[in-house]
């Protein structure tokens, strides 16, 4: 067993969390989803995390015996994790709320959803802890999501100089055409199908990548720019049926139609849980050499 705190002080280095400061992304959704529920998260969850929105979210008992790694809190995950667990093994999560992004061939999301209040009571019963760590996670240059994604297909990041765009990975690849690389991918993330948009290419061998919500024009514009000929996301299409769900969607539409890029969406969470099931893993096991179960979704495209 290994010290609770000892885990989140390593978490906190590793992932520089409090460099970082407050979440721009959950310092709202968080707040907004918690509060339509009435649930008081500001005295249930711990204070730094409150205040940063990424970290320590929950802490149980200070001995742990397991590990469970997650990309996002949904229902069949928390099942798992509240019966297979020891009173104070943790749960460490890409976000603190359910995300339904949304299938490119079924049914739109609803966005961000808080986690149900019983499985957060079941949670504090049994003593468990859940830590959460988005953006720090996603830029972290060795054990970040892009970087999984690039070590996955033989890929060395090549960003121009002063890159900025901490979220864009952009490098080269074996050539390949574009329906050998979403065949690959789709092997590498255990999807059924992609959400493909652009130009089909008989030859391609420069790409970027931006795991999660890649859905970003600037983004796509920005790695066109720089030579790439095909871009690997978690979503091409924001599928959230509401106005900025349906609004992002046209938008995208348009950009399509004059793009030369092939745009390959393997599911927000799919392309998330890569880090997890690799590096992450790995991590937790050499630092730590304790024990860790991987929660995958039971559908990628949610």
């Amino acid at each position: 067993m290994v010290k609770l705190q000892k885990i989140i002080d390593a978490l906190d280095e590793e992932f520089q969390v409090q460099s970082y400061g407050t979440d721009p992304s959950f310092s709202r959704f968080l707040p907004h989803c918690y509060d339509s529920i009435g649930y008081d998260w500001k005295n249930n969850f711990e204070y730094d995390f409150t205040q940063l929105f990424n970290g320590c979210m929950l802490s149980g008992s200070e001995e742990v015996q397991t590990i469970f790694l997650a990309v996002f809190p949904t229902e069949i995950v928390l099942e798992r994790f509240i019966s297979e667990s020891q009173e104070g093994d943790l749960l460490f999560m890409h976000h603190p709320l359910l995300m339904e992004c949304g299938d490119p061939r079924g049914s739109w999301g609803r966005g961000f959803l808080p986690i149900k209040e019983k499985y957060l009571s079941q949670i504090k019963v049994k003593n468990l802890s859940v830590y959460t760590c988005h953006n720090p996670l996603d830029c972290h240059t060795t054990l970040g999501t892009n970087s999984a994604i690039a070590k996955a297909l033989n890929c060395e990041i090549q960003n121009p100089v002063n890159w900025s765009n901490k979220y864009l990975s952009l490098g080269n690849i074996e050539t390949i055409s574009t329906d050998s690389l979403i065949s690959k991918l789709k092997t590498l993330f255990d999807i059924p199908y992609v959400d493909f948009e652009g130009i089909n290419k008989e030859k391609l061998n420069k790409i970027a990548i931006v795991a999660g919500c890649g859905d970003v024009i600037d983004w796509m514009q920005e790695a066109e720019k720089n030579g790439v000929q095909a871009y690997i996301t978690g979503e091409v299409h924001c599928h959230i049926d509401n106005e900025y769900g349906h609004r992002k969607f046209k938008k995208m539409q348009e950009y399509i139609a004059t793009t030369s890029m092939s745009l390959i969406g393997v599911s927000h969470a799919a392309s998330e849980y890569l880090v997890h099931k690799t590096l992450v893993k790995d991590w937790f096991e050499q630092n730590f050499h304790i024990k860790t179960i991987l929660l995958p979704q039971e559908k990628w495209w949610l």
